[in-house]
């Protein structure tokens, strides 16, 4: 049985292969979490071994790098996230047959977007995306879920930095008024839009989520290659924004009252 320091110490593992170098190189190896958490190879190897056992951690056994695994979201899931995914699965669903493209429901986690779930609206199932932390401010998901921050939020939230995302270079947000007046752009439009900022030949479409207070608490995105999305964005866009409409009302929330 683990004791208190010996999870304490699990925990670390697990928040290494959440952190936001692990997101830029889609998992990390052994070496890099032990240098990130300051531990011996031959310890982490062995911890890190144990939690794939558990189904906590997955090894890529081509690039022998790890990443968080399937069941640590399940668990998360079936907590205080639980009734999000529950309510916008079949939403998901519904938006990834009529766009025919890749769905995900993204949360805030920190400072930056977590995958929640995602669902492809091609015949083959799509992998990586869930539980995979992504910047925030190169992304339409990202600019959503900061719709309720104030200017001295997000300076509070990012600092007085000169480029928010310097492993970027194809972002047109890179300063927090550029983001302030992108999140501004998307709440007039009622989505947001990223083309090719976070992912080269990738754009992304991404709509609020709101409880019943009227706050955001997630976004939904529909991500496909620019090719395919070129000249369907305000269609995607009102298509986005209306599934999200639809599980903020099954979350509580009247449309046209003012969030608190």
């Amino acid at each position: 049985m683990h004791n208190g320091y010996g999870l304490g110490r699990d925990v670390a593992l697990l928040e290494a292969l959440a952190s936001d170098e692990a997101g830029r190189t889609d998992g990390l190896g052994v070496a890099a979490v032990a240098r990130l958490t300051g531990r011996e190879k031959s310890q982490v190897s062995r911890a890190l071994r144990a939690l794939a056992d558990a189904g906590l951690v997955e090894r890529d056994e081509d690039t022998l790098v790890y990443r968080l695994g399937w069941r640590l979201f399940s668990l998360a899931a079936r907590g205080t996230g639980g009734r999000l995914t529950a309510v916008a699965e079949p939403v998901l669903h519904r938006l990834a047959a009529e766009t025919e493209e890749t769905v995900h429901l993204c949360v805030l986690r920190d400072d930056a977007l977590l995958t929640a779930r995602t669902v492809s609206g091609h015949s083959f199932r799509t992998t990586g995306w869930e539980g995979r932390r992504a910047p925030l401010p190169c992304t339409s998901a990202g600019r959503v879920l900061l719709s309720d921050a104030t200017p001295d939020e997000l300076f509070v939230r990012f600092g007085a930095v000169e480029d928010l995302v310097p492993d970027y270079p194809h972002s047109r947000v890179r300063t927090v008024p550029q983001l302030w007046q992108a999140i501004q752009e998307a709440a007039e439009r009622g989505w947001a839009v990223s083309h090719e900022e976070f992912e080269p030949g990738v754009a992304g479409v991404s709509a609020p989520v709101r409880d019943f207070r009227g706050r955001v608490v997630a976004a939904l995105n529909v991500s496909g290659p620019t090719a395919r999305l070129d000249g369907r964005f305000d269609e995607t866009g009102r298509a986005t924004a209306a599934a999200a409409a639809a599980v903020s009302a099954e979350l509580g929330w009247t449309p046209g009252r003012s969030a608190p």
